[in-house]
């Protein structure tokens, strides 16, 4: 039976709001929906039992941390260590009538393909680089929350994000 007493106003406060960008990360070290669900519900769980400890101000670097160290040791157990390819290409939909354009058929068509192209160039870089670029520029957050969560300093989010970026270029023929 599931205990049914809400959780803690902190807990709602701080974790709730970002709920969404948890399951993006997620979905993109996972390789897929259904996993990275099971992901952030364990996340989710592991921030209830922190919460008292939270001391930050910032609560989204804080949850996404809790969230990628739970993604690893998921990985770890459920997964062999070799390349995670995606199953659920829907999560790049968000990218879809973006621009502020009438999306036509053709225009849709065009920037699925194009989302595909995309998200297979991304699932292909090492995940180290692949969570650096998700982090950055799908839950667009700053180098300094960047840092928090990965632990490392700013100037290696820097420069691991270069690299990413380069690498991403190259496998889409951007860059040679």
């Amino acid at each position: 039976m599931l205990d049914e007493t809400p959780p803690p106003a902190k807990f709602r406060e701080i974790v709730l709001p970002y709920l969404a960008d948890a399951l993006v990360l997620a979905r993109w070290l996972t390789g897929n929906t259904h996993d990275a669900e099971d992901v952030v519900q364990e996340a989710c769980i592991r921030a209830l039992k922190g919460i008292n400890g939270f001391q930050g101000d910032n609560g989204r670097a804080w949850l996404l941390a809790i969230v990628r160290n739970t993604c690893f040791t998921w990985l770890a157990k459920h997964r062999p260590k070799s390349l995670i390819l995606t199953d659920d290409p829907a999560g790049m939909e968000a990218i879809h009538g973006a621009r502020g354009e009438a999306v036509t058929p053709e225009t849709e068509l065009i920037l699925q393909a194009q989302a595909k192209l995309v998200e297979q160039a991304l699932m292909k870089l090492p995940t180290l680089y692949r969570e650096i670029a998700v982090l950055r520029d799908v839950n667009g957050l700053s180098y300094r929350e960047i840092s928090g969560v990965l632990a490392v300093p700013i100037g290696t989010v820097m420069s691991r994000l270069a690299r990413a970026r380069f690498l991403l270029a190259q496998e889409l023929g951007l860059k040679k």
